[in-house]
């Protein structure tokens, strides 16, 4: 079993999995197609070729939320490209400076070709929408050997952006937000419409996912780390560098 391993992070991301018409809101963490639809992109993968989509869709999906970001609203207008005429005003919702772990779940060889195509992507990826293109390379890791996403959302390194650890101390825990195993008993679990069937342009189709929320301890390197640290000094030093 490999595990292919994304850090999600932009100034903007917007992952929907309910938008309807005027209104385009956002899920509080990266969806299954949003992701799915990214790793479709980059390895070329055209809208309407279901059958390529397949085997990426069957990949386990997990996600955790290393920094959760501030939801925003945007008002957004547009004018009928023939007529001129004014359209209906539109709500979209996004979250800005929010940084997530991905990871998939699968066959080793299907996943090799991802890690090569996130590298050299035949179309751009994005987050969500795309207006929100990634501020950083998208891929971590692959694993060849993993336990499954659980233990790699576990164990892989706390990836908040470092202006937000010095800012905040760690969180007691970490939210993780994954498929269920198979055979797993589920007392408690959700149902998301994010599952991609097909994303032809004509017949968008998504089927319902179970989503299992776990909390997880942040994974701090041993010894800890200097930029947890709080240094009462670090002000006033910075206060003597402008000044000298």
């Amino acid at each position: 079993m490999s595990v292919l391993v994304l850090r999600l992070a932009g100034p903007l991301q917007s992952w929907g999995a309910s938008s309807r018409f005027t209104r385009r809101t956002t899920e509080s963490a990266p969806t299954k197609s949003g992701v799915v639809g990214l790793l479709a992109a980059a390895a070329g993968i055209e809208r309407g070729d279901d059958e390529r989509l397949a085997p990426l869709a069957a990949l386990r999906f997990g996600v955790r939320i290393d920094q959760p970001g501030t939801r925003i609203r945007d008002f957004q207008t547009a004018h009928h490209g023939v007529t001129g005429t004014s359209m209906p005003l539109s709500e979209r919702f996004y979250l800005a400076d929010a940084v997530f772990v991905a990871a998939v779940e699968g066959d080793h060889a299907l996943l090799s070709e991802l890690h090569a195509a996130l590298h050299a992507p035949a179309y751009p990826p994005f987050l969500g929408r795309r207006s929100c293109p990634p501020a950083e390379p998208l891929v971590l890791q692959l694993h060849e050997h993993a336990d499954g996403i659980e233990d790699v959302l576990r164990t892989t390194p706390w990836q908040a952006a470092d202006w937000y650890r010095r800012r905040h101390r760690p969180p007691d825990h970490l939210t993780v937000l994954r498929e269920a195993s198979g055979g797993e008993s589920i007392e408690t679990a959700d149902l998301l419409r994010d599952q991609p069937v097909s994303f032809d342009a004509g017949r968008r189709l998504h089927a319902p996912r179970t989503v299992v929320t776990d909390p997880v301890p942040v994974p701090i390197p041993a010894g800890g780390d200097p930029r947890y640290a709080h240094d009462p000094f670090t002000a006033l030093d910075s206060l003597e560098e402008e000044s000298a």
